[in-house]
């Protein structure tokens, strides 16, 4: 089996798409995609053109990656999870006239090997998401966030820190 896409699910001639990858309902994944082996999407994940995903991905119902978004292997997001690309979004410019491509710079985010991005979470643009760190359900990132760091809030914080199981460690530690 080189990979699974359900009947209703929407994947580009153009996306590369690793071994033992399942993408499911109404899933869309665009052009120049690059998916990992053995990566799970759930229902209504939307997957924009050029982003990058390592191995062992598990993208839960109803997430939204845009463009601008590279995740390592072994990362979890969970559902309702949006990776944005435009710090300063405007559908038109100054002068009245519609946005183009070439009017707006995309804005890069960076989730390290192991991370977990909790539920209805938000990830601003130019943001890093260090290795094994735990973003809370609901959080808003918008600054970096430290490996192992375990974030929560709106704006997210940093309230401590996680092992790989994702355990809190205390503070003496």
């Amino acid at each position: 089996m080189e990979f699974f896409k359900h009947s209703s699910a929407e994947v580009s001639d153009k996306a590369q798409i690793g071994q033992d990858t399942k993408i499911w309902h109404l899933c869309q994944i665009r052009e120049n995609t690059k998916i990992g082996h053995n990566c799970i999407f759930g229902k209504n994940v939307y997957v924009d053109f050029d982003v990058v995903i390592g191995d062992n991905v598990k993208v839960q119902n109803n997430s939204s990656l845009f463009h601008g978004a590279t995740i390592e292997d072994g990362v979890f997001i969970g559902p309702h999870v949006i990776l944005t690309n435009d710090k300063n979004p405007r559908a038109i410019n100054a002068d009245g006239s519609v946005k183009s491509d070439d009017d707006w710079e995309v804005g890069k985010i960076l989730i390290k090997k192991g991370a977990s991005i909790g539920a209805r979470s938000v990830i601003l643009p130019n943001v890093t998401i260090g290795e094994f760190a735990m973003i809370g359900a609901g959080s808003v990132v918008t600054k970096d966030v430290p490996d192992f760091g375990l974030v929560y809030g709106n704006p997210a914080k940093l309230h401590g820190y996680v092992d790989e199981k994702g355990n809190k460690k205390s503070l003496s530690e």
